[in-house]
């Protein structure tokens, strides 16, 4: 999906090098990169978090590499996840290299995610959720933006790899909301 200056695009392994690199972020590894991931040695990390993502298209996950306008250089990651556990629906994911904050990608990337998975030659799903630790702010606003409602608070429901743990909200969207 070409977005004007970045494109999703599905992960390759080529993409190791940034993927590393973006692991290397505290706010990454705190709040989006999972337990299994941080436990594995730095030097390994890339491959561990890759390898289901990119086998993740086969097995119904739809995650995406936000990229540059040429498509080499990853910025982030969006994911739709989890779909049809429950009939028309998935959760979708975001990260955002450091570098490339403060530009609304995220967000662009989220809604132009959740924009194909609602579309009949899409997933044709109906409902998007997705939640973040209360804490995490800028994951607020990046839903907000990105058109998911907020739908309440779920107590002590995000815990950090540390397992330390938090309330989180949750937030979602349906493909019947107005487009913002």
């Amino acid at each position: 999906m070409d977005l004007g200056d970045v494109v999703l695009r599905p992960f390759v392994w080529t993409d190791e090098p940034a993927v590393a690199e973006a692991l290397r972020d505290p706010d990454i590894l705190r709040w989006t990169a999972g337990t299994a991931v941080i436990r594995t040695p730095g030097d390994q990390r890339a491959k561990r978090w890759l390898e289901p993502r990119i086998d993740g298209w086969a097995r119904g996950s739809a995650v995406f590499a936000v990229a540059d306008a040429d498509g080499d250089q990853v910025l982030g990651s969006v994911s739709v996840r989890d779909v049809g556990r429950v009939p028309d629906q998935a959760v979708v994911a975001y990260w955002v290299s450091p570098a490339a904050r403060g530009r609304r990608l995220a967000a662009r990337a989220l809604d132009a995610a959740a924009r194909w998975a609602f579309a009949n030659d899409g997933l044709g799903l109906h409902r998007l959720s997705l939640d973040h630790a209360l804490v995490n702010e800028g994951s607020c606003r990046v839903a907000t933006y990105a058109g998911f409602a907020l739908e309440g608070t779920m107590r002590d429901y995000y815990v950090e790899p540390t397992g330390r743990r938090h309330d989180s909200h949750l937030h979602a969207r349906l493909a019947t909301d107005p487009v913002g």
